[in-house]
Order: C-alpha cells, then sequence, then structure tokens
C-alpha cells in the first residue's frame, strides 16, 4: 500500500475549487462513478473532470480501479476523515 503525506495546502487546494467538492459529494452519494458519469453530472468536459480526478488521486483522497472499458474512482474515507479533523481543529482556534 501506497502511503502519501499531504501538506495542509495540498489538501485545502483540493478541497478550494467547487468543482472538486462536487465531485468529493458525487462520490459520497454514489461509491464509485467513472469520469464520464461524473463530468455529464458536473456539466464540465472529460478532460477537466479528469485533471480534478488526478489532482484528487495524487492527494490520496480519491482511489481508481480500471475495469475496462472504463475507470473508475472512489473515496478514501480514512483520507477524507483526516482531512476533516484537520479543518475542525483549524475552526476551533478561530
Amino acid at each position: 500500500m501506497l502511503v502519501v503525506i499531504v501538506s495542509d495546502e495540498k489538501l485545502a487546494r483540493a478541497i478550494r475549487a467547487r468543482s472538486r467538492r462536487n465531485i468529493l459529494k458525487i462520490l459520497c452519494r454514489k461509491q464509485r462513478a467513472s469520469v464520464h458519469e461524473i463530468a455529464k453530472k458536473l456539466n464540465m468536459s472529460e478532460s477537466l473532470a479528469s485533471r480534478h480526478l488526478k489532482l484528487l488521486y495524487d492527494l490520496a483522497l480519491v482511489d481508481q480501479k480500471y475495469e475496462p472499458p472504463e475507470k473508475f474512482y472512489f473515496l478514501r474515507i480514512k483520507k477524507l476523515k483526516q482531512l476533516f479533523k484537520v479543518y475542525e481543529e483549524v475552526t476551533k482556534e478561530i
């Protein structure tokens, strides 16, 4: 298993964009989705959806599984829980 350590700044960048937050919401509601499905739901090009998914994948917030002919994405729940914990601590300080 690959372990990725991501800085708080990169995690913040991951959820700063509304499109990426919407992708995470889709994956929360639907356990997995293809690039095509995500692009269609968000009314964006598949290439743009793919770039957002790549960033989320690089930050280990989503994982992917190739099932020909498509690649499916799903949430990495443990990593998201860590992200929420960090933001909860930050908001307590404000």
